[in-house]
């Protein structure tokens, strides 16, 4: 039987890492660049052939996806507390980071079939890949107190986050050489004018699942399998991550620095992770490209994000060690709000790729920052890693989709994705003053 390697050992927090950089793929080509670029000519398509669902046909395309992507972290926000309960009672935590990792990864192989012939199916696919890449960060981000040390859990979550940037920067450049290559088919859509690649999004879909768990693999073999908890009191092992979570939140009142913590990360994760989701499908919708430009253009800016928010996610683990990490989560929530404002006036590709990368640079930080500031505010050696994970991804979940679904509220009242931008402001800003409120870490 294998030994497993002790907390804290170089081979062990590289393993941890190895993760973020097999399934950082999907939230790059799938989340950010070739799947937003690959839904908005298909979905226009649709719309203009009139294939389309009569029941959507008076919705903006862009409006679909959003409210799709909303559902589906909806339905992680109620699964994750039920499954991490099973998790920290059954000791199998890596099976349940495995299961969601190979949902995740055989859903983005599926996307390479993704149509508006099948819209409801198409669809299907898409949430289930979202389900898969987003479970499977509850049971992952749930190592770092088992893994690393207080004092080294900024860093490895600093390095994880750059890792998975580098990554999935190295396999969308191969998507991007091939969307490049002219790989197209003899008949399909817009082949006639050879205007889109069809072929060539359908094999990075490939591409994604098959990196996302064949890198994998390497984490599986050194992360130990979990810490089996006394069961003897629990009544209903599906019910109990709720009690769980119950017994969490009630903790709270006695840990206000965690409390108070929580309810700004809420609020200010609300506008990230929306500002993130839509950024490509803004880009589409509102940069003045030049004609056959987009497609190149938008992905260049991934690039640059990508890049940009390695040197983010380490300047910043850098300035928490000379501030804190509190004050440091303040500046970088005072430029999110200073680059929404400069987002709302962008109309030419000079400019967004300005904006993309300063979003760059504000995400690989916040990212970082925010995971290793709660998982030092855990009590140390506290045997519920994984329902303390779950009561954070839950609040981060519920706020994604508040934000997204405002998002898609005032982008369809207002018939611009300008002013949803704009709107996000005000989160970002009672951000920063419930951080003002939270205390200082004393570890």
């Amino acid at each position: 039987m294998k030994q497993n390697l002790p907390r804290g050992s170089k081979k062990l927090l590289n393993a941890w890492v190895f993760y973020d950089w097999a399934n950082s793929v999907y939230s790059l080509v799938i989340n950010s660049a070739i799947f937003p670029i690959f839904y908005a000519a298909v979905s226009k398509k649709a719309f203009e052939d009139g294939n389309v669902p009569e029941i959507l046909q008076g919705v903006n395309n862009e409006s679909i996806i959003i409210v799709t992507t909303a559902t589906a972290f909806l339905i992680v926000s109620i699964i994750s507390p039920i499954l991490s309960g099973i998790a920290d009672y059954s000791g199998q935590k890596k099976r349940f980071l495995q299961f969601f990792c190979y949902l995740g990864a055989f859903s983005c192989i599926g996307l390479s079939v993704f149509s508006f012939d099948y819209l409801w199916i198409s669809l299907l696919i898409y949430m289930l890949a979202l389900i898969g890449f987003w479970g499977s960060l509850v049971f992952y981000n749930s190592y770092l107190p088992d893994i690393a040390f207080p004092e080294q859990q900024d860093a490895v979550s600093a390095k994880g986050f750059s890792m998975g940037y580098f990554g999935s920067v190295l396999l969308l450049i191969v998507c991007l050489l091939l969307l490049e290559g002219g790989f197209y088919p003899e008949e399909g859509l817009f082949s006639e004018n050879k205007s889109f690649p069809l072929y060539s999004y359908q094999l990075s879909f490939i591409l994604v699942g098959l990196w996302w768990m064949g890198f994998a693999q390497y984490t599986y073999i050194h992360l130990p399998l979990g810490t089996k908890k006394d069961r003897s009191d629990v009544k209903n092992i599906f019910t109990n991550g709720f009690q769980e979570l119950k017994k969490i939140g009630q903790s709270l009142s006695e840990n206000i620095q965690m409390k108070r913590y929580l309810g700004a990360f809420f609020i200010y994760s609300m506008a990230v992770q929306t500002v993130m989701l839509v950024a490509t499908y803004f880009g589409t919708e509102e940069v003045a490209w030049e004609e056959g430009g987009a497609t190149m253009g938008l992905i260049l800016s991934i690039l640059l994000i990508q890049l940009v928010a390695i040197l983010g996610a380490w300047l910043a683990s850098l300035l928490s060690r000379k501030i804190g990490n509190i004050k440091t989560l303040i500046i970088i929530n005072i430029l999110w709000a200073l680059i929404c404002i400069y987002g709302y006036f962008v109309v030419t590709p000079i400019q967004f790729y300005l904006t993309a990368a300063c979003v760059g640079f504000v995400m690989g930080s916040i990212q970082a920052l925010s995971r290793s500031t709660y998982s030092k505010m855990i009590p140390d050696g506290h045997p519920d890693t994984a329902s303390y994970f779950s009561f954070y991804d839950v609040a981060e979940k519920i706020g994604i989709v508040i934000g997204m679904l405002l998002f898609a509220i005032v982008g369809e009242i207002s018939g611009s994705m300008r002013e949803p931008i704009l709107f996000l402001i005000v989160f970002f800003v009672m951000g920063i003053i419930l951080l003002t409120r939270v205390p200082s870490l004393k570890k």
